[in-house]
């Protein structure tokens, strides 16, 4: 199994393993995988209108990963994709954490866990352009050029405004 993991599993993924205790879907092998080759077309036409593209987040573009931002915040996550009532639950503690977040379609969210990530990942990117990520250390940044990497924020949530 662990053999198995190294080629379903990237750097970045082992990282996020480590973090938040949970495995993130692989690009390799589960359905994120026609995502994941889409992003990479996307990521090839901007590098091509000659714009720099990082992969490691130390760019103008991010890899972000909702669920994981979440854990990170100690928010529980349990079938929030599934479960409109427990996407109502964490608005509501996104509003007490973040009482400055002006949350205008909380309709829209709690209708749509897409919706809903929407919002975690424009707060997680936030957190990124602040430099408050969990970057890759010198031995793996050659690696997350090439890969990829989620990039997890180090900062609470109540501390991003």
């Amino acid at each position: 199994m662990d053999f198995r993991r190294t080629l379903s599993f990237r750097e970045t993924d082992r990282i996020i393993k480590e973090l938040t205790g949970r495995w993130p879907l692989s690009v390799a092998t589960d359905r994120l995988g026609l995502t994941a080759m889409r992003c990479a077309g996307l990521l090839s036409r901007y590098q091509q209108s000659g714009t720099k593209v990082d992969r490691s987040g130390a760019g103008k573009l991010a890899e972000v990963y909702p669920g994981a931002t979440l854990r990170t915040w100690s928010f529980d996550t349990t079938n929030y994709r599934v479960n409109k009532e427990v996407r109502a639950k964490l608005i509501k503690e996104l509003n007490r954490q973040a009482p400055w977040l002006e949350l205008t379609n909380t309709a829209l969210m709690i209708e749509s866990a897409d919706a809903f990530d929407a919002v975690i990942a424009a707060l997680a990117a936030r957190s990124i352009h602040q430099g408050n990520y969990h970057k890759p250390t010198t031995d793996q940044r050659a690696r997350a050029l090439i890969d990829g990497w989620i990039c997890l924020p180090t900062k609470e949530l109540t501390n991003l405004a």
